[in-house]
């Protein structure tokens, strides 16, 4: 089991100002920024680029007219709570995201997706991370065949997926126990709910990587937020 715990900020935002305020925000206090981007598909609300008025996101990130800040120094997790994900993880791994996670309950090509990421000569994608994602309500057994094929498991820690503020849920706890137990090299993700007072204990039950959004985005001082999830 790795024992470092690495606190990543993210963002659902809802336009590329967002996207720029934000990552200067948390620069030079993290290695990874999450950005969550949802299609009003997957789940009901659109961020960027979804949200009306940003056509041509692709095309301007990859003709360089835009780039992820900082980029050189920030690795760039995209959260895919879209559905058909295959169908956009090329452009994403091509804008420079460093992960990409995807939501298993979002696609019906998740195999696919997971050999495209795979570590000998026929993955595509094999020098950039693949986390999978699973709510609350999904069995863990349905990731189970993929723990040594991806590079981390997500498991969501609120019931209702795609907002930031939503509350804990207690539930995540013993999935989070039942995966390091049958996996203990695995790294473990928590999204949603992530604060102060959950962190502890997703720490203590097995995770490695904690994902938290209004804890860090409305604290007086995100420094300071940061470090208590963190050592809390």
């Amino acid at each position: 089991m790795q024992n470092t715990i690495e606190i990543i900020p993210a963002i659902i935002p809802q336009s590329w100002e967002e996207v720029k305020t934000k990552t200067e925000q948390i620069y030079g206090l993290v290695e990874t920024v999450q950005i969550d981007i949802t299609d009003g598909i997957f789940v009901p609300d659109k961020s960027w680029p979804y949200t009306f008025g940003e056509g041509g996101v692709f095309e301007k990130l990859l003709r360089g007219e835009r780039g992820f800040p900082h980029w050189e120094d920030l690795n760039y997790e995209i959260d895919l709570m879209v559905t058909e994900p295959e169908l956009v993880v090329q452009n994403w791994i091509t804008a420079g995201a460093a992960r990409v996670i995807v939501h298993i309950e979002s696609t019906e090509h998740i195999n696919d997706i997971v050999k495209s990421f795979g570590n000998d000569e026929s993955g595509s994608f094999r020098s950039h991370e693949l986390g999978v994602a699973l709510n609350i309500a999904t069995p863990n057994e349905s990731v189970y065949p993929f723990i040594h094929q991806t590079d981390f498991i997500q498991c969501m820690g609120i019931e209702k997926i795609g907002y930031q503020g939503e509350p804990f849920s207690e539930k995540v706890i013993p999935k989070i126990k039942d995966l390091r137990k049958r996996f203990p090299e695995a790294i473990i993700s928590v999204d949603g709910g992530v604060n102060e007072t959950s962190a502890p204990k997703l720490i203590e039950a097995g995770a490695n990587r904690l994902a938290s959004g209004s804890a860090i985005w409305n604290a007086p001082d995100i420094k300071k937020a940061i470090k208590n999830l963190k050592n809390n």
